[in-house]
């Protein structure tokens, strides 16, 4: 970007060229309609939810042809996913492990399709290569999702997911010499792997094997939580705990530092509420105990001290609070709060020694604070802007811990934090090409339809005129208790280099603001948090940072069904819009994988007021025909097996039906990829060059010849 700005490259918009009308693959429309609680709706794409179907494959790649060669023919193109090329091409590292004398972490060299798992052996040695999970397909698409290594650091159990699905298998690897063990365990989803401290073996959870036909969208149900011993084929795992009563429940293993307890934590759905058990490993035949079986809040185990269990709960404080149960006098009016609710939002609690290590939330940027093990404060955690942290995790025993921070203008930073000295010194510090001195970044507030307060965060080149003029792009998320804190993207980098603002809304429905800024966007609520994001678009046009001409909106997965309900209760306020692996049909998303599980968020059509809620902003249902939409780019991924595609599928059916206006209305299908999660450099470079090259067309921009160079 140095090169950029010195080069004095001239970026301008004006008016795109008109295009001739694309003309779209038929799609067959099916006599299709259910009866909601005596209300009768259609659903003439409903033969789009099968993925096996060969009619289905001919209208992917049908679809996939008309968006391919629109997007081909997009001027500059190639020059964005240059410029994105060479601005990722920079070393960057994950947060370190430490176990005993090794430390582990993951390397990307800059242009790699999947990160590189590294050991240091001991202290000041070199670091060699564990895994490389770029080796173990031709295009990238497996990715290792998850790891968890013995106390001695010996031993590493690994997952791997294949073309993006949530699907995991685990393996082991001897970490000396680099080797896998036989084990292989399959049909794991959702679950890491906790050791036991002897090493023989560790907990993990997954469901029973699905027919071959519904891998990717048959529904998932009866999760189980198993033991495996090293050595013995998956058969023999012991199963530890399930609930035949209780299909939709989900069990969370976590063996204490100490390797006294077993602690079960179990989840319905994503309702932040939980329930725990516990057993004491001291006997191999002691009971499981049920703890906290009322499903009243959220408790997240924290660590323990003799037979004193510490919770980070919502109980009675909707920003959180730590509180410890003393498992020998369980009853309620025995807990005792050690670190009360505050003003901010209490993210996280990890225990190190006698020291308490709390991230919080204010106004969606992170303060780290320090607390004993009795709750008294110790001061705070020296943080180098305003940003976000993640990490602070290893044992019990260690003396030292790493966090990351990062912004919108900073790229990631790994820190070594001594917790005796309450000192961080940098680990790892990425060199990116471009002078975040170019770039700022501002909070502000603006009011919602209700009056409520919400942040906003703005970020651009400095010296942008308040014209009403700047192409701008809107993000937002708005479910699920997710907080919407600063972090950096070259991908926005490059947005903003094209000329572009970038602005993320910090709307309801998240966890910004704790468990009530959550509840105020779920169900029969839901409504707020679209007019959070409608008022935001309304807040950037009066204060003339853009204009609806210039203006997209984006989302993913629950920020797709944001971007679809928003733009078909207010076509008028955008000029482009990205919804990407969204929930499109909100009447039958429980009907398909994990999506039983949102209904703690949404509800559910088989609820009669629930149904109400859905259908009055449920996108695909709510698409009217004449009506002119903003220029849509649908995105989505063939194996998609959280958010099934078929949402993605009908809707951009039903909206290149209904649209009236001269805006293209395409969808763009990934092969071989998923939610998201793993998936490759190569394939997310070329996704984003397209979304921008897109957005660069239908907001009217024109990139300089020189951009990139």
């Amino acid at each position: 970007m140095r090169h950029l700005f010195s080069m004095g490259i001239a970026l301008m918009t004006m008016t795109a060229v008109a295009a001739p009308p694309l003309k779209y693959p038929p799609t067959d429309k099916v006599d299709q309609v259910d009866d909601y609680h005596g209300v009768k709706v259609a659903d003439p794409y409903r033969w789009l939810e099968d993925d096996n179907a060969e009619k289905t494959k001919a209208w992917v790649t049908a679809q996939n042809a008309v968006t391919f060669d629109y997007l081909a023919k997009v001027p500059h193109r190639n020059a964005i996913r240059d410029r994105m090329l060479k601005l990722v091409n920079y070393e960057r590292f994950g947060l370190p492990t430490r176990r005993d004398r090794r430390l582990f972490f993951s390397r990307n060299d800059g242009l790699q399709n999947q990160s590189v798992l590294y050991v240091f052996d001991k202290p000041g040695a070199q670091p060699r290569v564990l895994l490389d999970p770029n080796t173990l397909s031709k295009d990238g698409t497996v990715a290792l999702s998850g790891s968890s290594y013995t106390d001695d650091g010996t031993l590493m159990a690994y997952a791997l997911s294949s073309a993006g699905s949530d699907w995991n298998e685990w393996r082991v690897r001897d970490v000396g010499t680099g080797k896998d063990l036989p084990d292989l365990l399959k049909w794991s989803k959702f679950s890491g792997a906790t050791w036991s401290k002897d090493a023989k073996g560790f907990y993990y959870g997954r469901y029973d094997e699905p027919k071959t036909k519904e891998q990717l969208t048959g529904v998932n149900y009866f999760y189980k939580l198993y033991y495996h011993t090293l050595g013995t084929p998956q058969s023999d795992d012991v199963l530890i705990y399930h609930r035949p009563d209780q299909k939709e429940w989900s069990f969370g293993p976590t063996v204490t530092d100490s390797g006294r307890y077993l602690v079960i934590t179990i989840q319905h759905g994503t309702d932040p509420k939980t329930r725990v058990l516990y057993k004491d490993l001291a006997k191999a035949d002691n009971p499981i105990v049920e703890l906290i079986m009322e499903n009243d809040a959220a408790y997240e185990f924290i660590d323990h001290d003799g037979t004193t269990l510490w919770f980070k709960t919502d109980l009675d404080a909707p920003r959180g609070r730590v509180i410890a149960i003393d498992v020998t006098k369980p009853e309620r009016k025995n807990w005792k709060e050690l670190i009360p609710q505050s003003a901010d939002t209490l993210e996280s609690v990890s225990v190190f020694g006698k020291t308490m290590i709390a991230p919080y939330l204010k106004d969606a940027r992170h303060v780290v604070r320090l607390f004993d093990t009795a709750g008294a404060p110790k001061g705070e955690v020296a943080l180098p802007g305003i940003g976000s942290v993640y990490g602070f995790g290893g044992l019990n025993t260690q003396t030292e811990t790493y966090f990351s921070f990062t912004s919108y203008t900073t790229p990631n930073t790994i820190y070594k934090y001594d917790i005796a000295s309450n000192k961080a010194e940098v680990f790892r510090q990425p060199k990116v090409d471009f002078d975040p001195a170019k770039f700022e970044t501002k909070q502000v507030f603006y009011q919602s339809k209700d009056g409520t307060r919400i942040p906003l965060f703005i970020t651009h080149k400095k010296g942008l005129t308040l014209d009403g003029n700047n192409p701008t792009l809107l993000y937002g998320y708005g479910g699920f208790n997710a907080s919407m804190t600063p972090y950096f993207a070259t991908s926005n980098v490059v947005w903003m280099e094209l000329g572009g603002v970038y602005a993320v809304a910090c709307i309801r429905g998240g966890g910004e603001y704790g468990e009530d800024w959550h509840q105020a966007g779920i169900k029969l609520k839901k409504q707020n948090v679209f007019d959070d994001f409608i008022a935001a678009s309304q807040f950037l046009i009066d204060q003339k940072y853009t204009s609806s001409q210039k203006l997209a909106v984006e989302g993913g997965s629950n920020g797709g069904l944001l971007v679809g309900a928003c733009i078909t209760q207010r076509p008028d306020l955008f000029a482009a819009a990205i919804p990407e692996v969204g929930v499109m049909d909100m009447l039958r998303f429980h009907k398909f994988t994990i999506g039983w599980g949102w209904t703690a968020d949404y509800g559910s059509s088989d609820n009669a007021d629930e149904f109400k809620a859905l259908y009055a902003y449920s996108p695909y249902h709510n698409l009217k025909p004449g009506t002119k939409y903003p220029a849509t780019l649908v995105t989505t991924g063939d194996h998609d097996d959280r958010v099934v595609p078929a949402h993605s599928f009908k809707f951009a059916a039903r909206l290149q039906e209904c649209q009236a206006g001269d805006k293209p209305t395409l969808i763009r299908i990934e092969t071989r990829a998923g939610h998201g999660a793993g998936k490759p450099l190569a394939k997310a470079i070329e996704e984003r060059a397209d979304i921008w090259a897109f957005l660069t067309q239908e907001l009217g921009m024109t990139v300089g010849d020189g951009f990139g160079k």
